[in-house]
């Protein structure tokens, strides 16, 4: 049947302040960045065009591809321990009948929480300045491991501290979409497989793996996306730490806060390229793996 002007005009007017929102925040906002990022502009005078001045400007500033690196230190601690650590905790509750419910609202209650609240609360329990507020160390002391005792926010650890501080908060919320995909996987796979003589580590092969690449991929990319963008819990934890935790995101604030927004868009719109990349790349290899094992047709 077909609809009358006025049919379409009242069924459109629903979606209407969906799309105004949508548009009002994210269309024109990207929009406005792409036009920004080429342009000089400190938010007082008006904007001066610059072409291409301020990503040859990032190309060229060490710093930049400095806290690249920072991100990408951050994103494989978390694509290896995080992930691997939520993947082994998801196989082993996907066995449990009893208090499975529990295990999923324990595990994911870390990333419902703040970011800052999570970076001020390891600062402190981390900090040795003023002292008696490093409760860490205290703590290893009593437990007769002193030797262990260190500045875990000083600059030959704080890397590694605020990977692995991310990785703690992050791995719940991978730990519940894995365990998510594995309950989707049909029982009789495995049935079939084990009368066909197939044991642990070829059904877990040949059928989870396979079935779960999709939601493995998801994992990763929602990883790199979420960990490369990663700002409010560093900032609290560590502040930038001499450069040696300061990362993408950080950089467009700081030169945001110095009244170089153009410069800032540039920064941003790199690093949305670079992501988008990524994701487009992992969900292509997903798509052959996928094929590989005859869970796609070719």
């Amino acid at each position: 049947m077909k609809l009358s002007l006025a049919e379409k005009t009242t069924n459109f007017s629903f979606v209407l302040p969906a799309l105004f929102i949508f548009s009002m925040f994210w269309i024109y906002p990207f929009f406005y960045t792409f036009i920004l990022s080429f342009q000089e502009y400190d938010m007082i005078s008006p904007p001066a065009f610059v072409g291409l001045g301020n990503f040859s400007e990032v190309f060229g500033d060490p710093s930049w591809w400095s806290a690249l690196y920072n991100g990408g230190f951050i994103t494989f601690w978390a694509l290896t321990f995080q992930n691997i650590l939520a993947f082994m905790l998801a196989l082993a509750v996907d066995k449990v009948i009893r208090m499975r419910k529990f295990y999923r609202v324990v595990f994911f209650i870390l990333p419902i929480l703040s970011e800052v609240i999570i970076g001020l609360l390891m600062k402190q329990l981390l900090i040795s300045n003023p002292p008696g507020r490093d409760v860490f160390n205290e703590f290893l002391k009593l437990v007769g491991l002193g030797p262990l005792a260190h500045e875990w926010l000083g600059i030959d650890r704080a890397r590694l501290v605020t990977a692995l501080v991310h990785c703690w908060k992050g791995f719940g919320w991978a730990f519940v979409i894995l365990l998510a995909g594995l309950q989707s996987i049909p029982e009789q796979l495995y049935e079939a497989a084990r009368i066909d003589g197939a044991n642990a580590w070829q059904q877990f092969r040949k059928i989870t793996l396979p079935i779960l690449m999709p939601v493995i991929t998801l994992v990763i990319v929602l990883t790199i996306l979420g960990t490369m963008q990663a700002f409010a819990m560093i900032l609290a934890l560590t502040g930038g730490t001499a450069g040696l935790t300061v990362v993408p995101v950080m950089k467009i604030y700081n030169h945001l806060r110095g009244n170089q927004a153009g410069l800032a868009c540039a920064e941003g719109l790199m690093l949305g390229i670079i992501l988008v990349a990524i994701s487009f790349t992992m969900f292509f290899i997903s798509k052959k793996i996928r094929e590989k094992y005859g869970v796609l047709p070719r």
